[in-house]
């Protein structure tokens, strides 16, 4: 229920330039039994999203900026990292981020050796960003594992939906209340910056128990004199980003209600979104664009079932809203995913945006032909500018002889009078032999190393004339 503050106040937005007037405060409802949305939430059918067609307005932050969970949420879904690989990967963040720090911190868990061996590399780098965070169990002795470290912020799991409070902590509203404040008033009194995980909000009495809960955190922080920050976290991926989409489920409403009704700062908000529902990216957008500063992503979009969002696109979608990079070094995520395919093992499905191998290479002839003519026809961006990717075309029964030329000139590096036509003897020879192949029932797509045999026997002294041009590119 919501109740009249005893003075309303009107203040002067800088956001909309007009006055706006707090008029509410929400107050913990609690019960003895748990809302479960069962009209939403049946189980037996696909989530229903409702529309109660209220809208918010936007409202973009100042500042807005990405956080890395690969190191807690993300290494929950892969075989676990070595300390030498976290630190190789901590380095990548740093130089990823730019001089900006727009990759802000990195979160890691500090339960076993390895895990501090892991924190204690990437302390030992000195950098400013991202800053090494935590994320700990409400224990004592976790606090002080944490202080011990030098650690200045650590994540702790309010879990606010009431499928976790009554149904798996068997608790009542109130209860875990009055328990997570407890927790956070041991954290503060211990000068560690609090960050709470509230756990499955989109699942969540949002106004009955998240608000209620966030505004007194808010009180909290003001008492202690230390920044407490909340990270909204959308654990099942059931957020939604459309306009007028009731709660509990909408992005624009979770992010609104929390600035506007609890009063958290947009610095002092997160976004932590899962993909179940193929979300995750255009949720983690949508916060940043209703005032949450913060999305918490993590390399690859690694996680806990379906994953958590790609740390990539996140750093892609701030270009896209800002116009600018801000000094990001784009190049850093071909060099991640590189990585992860060739030191951790890691497969990374062909097609995935930005990091597949596949992302930015064509198959059909007809495409092919355009990339000849203009790249910019069929390539999204200046992929080897930005991320180090020239576009590539892979040869198979499909291809045809534009699809063999770009692939050769690609090959080659030809560039402006060394390029091969289409219609060159070379390529019609190459595309001969590429029908036999197929002729005889391949179905697999043909490897650098048979195309550029296939050359050689060919055309041996073209083959020596490319590869002559080739190195003397390389060395210019």
């Amino acid at each position: 229920m919501k109740v009249m503050k005893q003075n309303p106040t009107l203040e002067y937005s800088d956001a909309t330039n007009l006055l706006e007037q707090s008029a509410y405060r929400y107050q913990l409802q609690d019960s003895p039994t748990p809302n479960l949305y069962r009209h939403l939430f049946d189980y037996e059918s696909i989530p229903k999203v409702a529309f109660n067609h209220r809208t918010v307005p936007q409202s973009m932050p100042d500042e807005i900026w990405i956080t890395d969970t690969t190191f807690r949420d993300g290494q929950q879904s892969t075989s676990p990292f070595t300390a030498t690989q976290v630190a190789d990967l901590f380095d990548l963040l740093h130089r990823l981020g730019g001089p900006k720090g727009l990759i802000r911190q990195s979160e890691f868990f500090v339960y076993t050796e390895k895990d501090r061996e892991a924190i204690d590399k990437c302390l030992s780098r000195g950098y400013e960003f991202p800053e090494v965070t935590t994320w700990i169990r409400a224990n004592p002795k976790d606090f002080e594992l944490v202080r011990d470290l030098g650690i200045k912020e650590t994540g702790v799991l309010l879990s606010c939906s009431d499928y976790h409070i009554y149904n798996k902590m068997g608790l009542t509203r109130a209860q875990a209340m009055d328990k997570y404040l407890g927790i956070v008033k041991e954290i503060l009194s211990r000068g560690i910056r609090p960050r709470c995980h509230f756990e499955d909000i989109t699942r969540a009495d949002y106004y009955g128990f998240v608000v209620p809960l966030a505004e007194a955190l808010m009180d909290l922080s003001e008492q202690a004199g230390i920044p407490v920050k909340i990270r909204a976290c959308d654990t099942m991926g059931y957020g939604v980003s459309y306009p007028g989409v009731a709660m509990p489920r909408s992005v624009p409403g979770i992010i609104y209600g929390l600035i506007h009704y609890a009063g958290v700062p947009s610095e002092m908000l997160e976004w932590h979104g899962h993909n179940d529902f193929y979300k995750v990216v255009t949720n983690a957008a949508t916060a940043w664009l209703y005032g949450c500063s913060s999305v918490n992503c993590s390399m690859l979009g690694i996680g806990e079932r379906t994953g958590n969002c790609p740390l990539e696109a996140m750093v892609i979608e701030y270009a896209s809203l800002r116009g600018t990079t801000d000094g990001m070094e784009l190049p850093v995520i071909t060099e991640i995913a590189r990585y992860f395919e060739n030191h951790i093992g890691y497969e990374i499905p062909p097609r995935t945006p930005f990091v597949g191998r596949n992302f930015n290479v064509t198959r059909a002839g007809i495409h092919a032909d355009g990339l000849l003519k203009d790249e910019e026809i069929y390539n999204i961006f200046d992929t080897a500018k930005l991320l180090g990717r020239p576009a590539t075309v892979a040869v198979d029964s499909h291809s045809g002889l534009a699809g063999i030329a770009h692939w050769l000139n690609g090959y080659f590096a030809l560039v402006g009078d060394n390029v091969v036509d289409k219609r060159a003897p070379i390529i019609e020879k190459m595309k001969q032999r590429v029908d036999a192949e197929y002729a005889t029932g391949r179905t697999t797509v043909m490897g650098d190393g048979e195309l550029e045999a296939i050359i050689r026997e060919v055309d041996y002294d073209e083959f020596k004339r490319l590869e002559h041009i080739n190195v003397q590119l390389r060395e210019d």
